[in-house]
């Protein structure tokens, strides 16, 4: 396995990155692209549309890297996993996946990460691309190891032709669950309709079942979540009309109640930027499933959107949609791609839920004004009372970002991880400019990497600081001020 150094060597060839103990309200690099082939389009330093997963103090994240501007794809999937609850990190290429690690495939996309308690496994996915952009193969890469060491990829599925489409992974971790330790794998059937199609293994990702048909209208970035009672709920998109679930009461076996969570009604994102509404989903101690997507409906005119989100404890009955307030609906901002945390330590009124998002100060700007910025937001009881938006990056121009036949992109989604000691870790994607005022594109070395920060939502004691349409908004009192979110004066 190649590795690569991210900051600082330590014993043993493996190198890490620090980002110190503490809140972290900058963001820390935890990966870069290594990759320099020249074949097609290939954008170098590219990393985007991360997902990440925490079970202990042991975090996961993967992301593609070297992203294509046509066709789709990336040049490998690189993963980074810290051991010590985002302090340090290692990171290194999905071994097996690309040609470009030792694997046939000449792309791969989607990233997904998982942890099987049960058998003490993580869990990586990717989607092996064809030189033509069309995903045909579902590859899981194990780790045994906490994510320091990963195998070659086990085949989970292959399409047989057809063109598969935004995977994901997640595993069973409830000791009290029936299904405890089995592992899922959503993804959509582009050449059959966008059909939403599930497998399931029992044995820690070794082997997998058949393909089986949700049985549900056609959809597209479905993410599924295992309840402590076994249930597994997957939240997924109809083609960005509405937000939809289907579920499992028996492992994974058979799959339906196909249910309406809620219409949506999306701005288009200024920018010339790729972003859908597409669902994030986690599930808190109690079962409570809670899902979050970016939506316009409570600005009067679509002028932008707001992060909003609704809850579930059956999959099949779902809270009415509620906008979680980050800044003021007369802001004149535009918030997209959130990822949302529920930490599962947590249950009830005190859920402890965090969201990290991008955002446009200004929604009515252009590729060239518009200053793309990652922001964070928590509450600590149940969604009933928010922070203010934080501010996590400086700005960043889109055209530093990579490039794709469906606008320039960070990704179709990005994650936010809670560790066992609270602390919430939003990872994403975060470039700096390029020399000499230059676009990122296959001709230049980009600087967009894989990258994360730490947030301790619990420590500093909270005062009320504003009012919004579900209540006080909170600000911690000790806590050194966050910027605000800029508004549009």
């Amino acid at each position: 396995m190649r590795t690569w150094a991210a900051a600082v060597a330590v014993a043993a060839g493996l190198l890490v990155v620090a980002s110190g103990g503490a809140e972290t309200i900058i963001a820390t690099p935890i990966s870069n692209d290594p990759y320099t082939n020249t074949n097609g389009d290939g954008q170098h330093k590219t990393q985007l549309e991360p997902d990440s997963f925490a079970f202990g103090n042991t975090i996961v994240a993967l992301s593609q890297s070297g992203r294509y501007i046509n066709g789709g794809g990336a040049s490998n999937l690189v993963w980074a996993s810290s051991q010590n609850a985002g302090k340090t990190w290692r990171t290194a290429g999905m071994p097996g996946g690309t040609i470009n690690e030792g694997g046939v495939w000449p792309r791969i996309s989607d990233p997904s990460v998982a942890y099987d308690p049960q058998d003490d496994v993580w869990l990586i996915l990717g989607l092996g691309i064809d030189a033509g952009g069309s995903g045909h193969i579902l590859l899981v890469d194990r780790s045994t190891d906490s994510g320091v060491t990963w195998s070659n990829p086990v085949n989970a599925g292959e399409s047989g032709g057809s063109f598969w489409d935004k995977t994901w992974i997640t595993c069973d971790t409830w000791a009290s669950s029936p299904h405890y330790g089995n592992c899922y794998i959503e993804f959509d059937d582009n050449g059959a309709g966008n059909q939403v199609e599930m497998v399931t293994s029992t044995d820690g990702g070794l082997t997998w079942g058949p393909v089986r048909s949700a049985g549900c209208s056609s959809g597209l970035g479905g993410q599924p979540v295992a309840q402590p009672n076994g249930n597994v709920i997957v939240p997924y998109s109809a083609n960005g009309g509405a937000e939809y679930t289907v579920r499992s009461t028996d492992g994974g076996n058979t799959w339906g109640g196909c249910t309406l969570i809620a219409s949506v009604t999306e701005h288009n994102v200024a920018g010339s930027m790729r972003t859908f509404s597409l669902p994030s989903a986690e599930v808190a101690g109690d079962g409570r499933v809670y899902v979050a997507w970016q939506d316009c409906r409570f600005r009067s005119g679509c002028p932008g959107n707001d992060i909003v989100y609704s809850s579930s404890m059956d999959g099949l009955t779902w809270s009415a949609v509620t906008r979680i307030p980050i800044d003021p609906t007369t802001s004149g901002a535009d918030h997209f791609l959130p990822g949302i945390a529920v930490d599962k330590n947590t249950s009830g009124s005190g859920t402890h839920l965090a969201v990290g998002y991008y955002y446009f100060p200004v929604s009515s700007c252009s590729s060239s004004t518009c200053d793309l910025t990652v922001g964070f937001v928590s509450s600590l009881d149940g969604g009933a009372t928010w922070t203010t938006g934080r501010a996590v990056t400086p700005p960043m121009r889109v055209g530093w970002i990579a490039n794709t036949n469906q606008g320039r992109m960070v990704g179709d989604y990005i994650s936010t991880s809670f560790t066992g000691d609270g602390k919430a870790h939003p990872v994403f994607s975060w470039a700096k400019p390029l020399d000499n005022g230059a676009s990122c594109s296959h001709t230049t070395v980009c600087r967009q990497r894989l990258s994360t920060a730490s947030f301790d939502i619990t420590a500093p004691p909270l005062k009320p600081r504003a009012k919004s349409e579900t209540g006080p908004v909170y600000l911690p009192r000790t806590q050194k001020r966050p910027a605000r979110l800029p508004t549009a004066n």
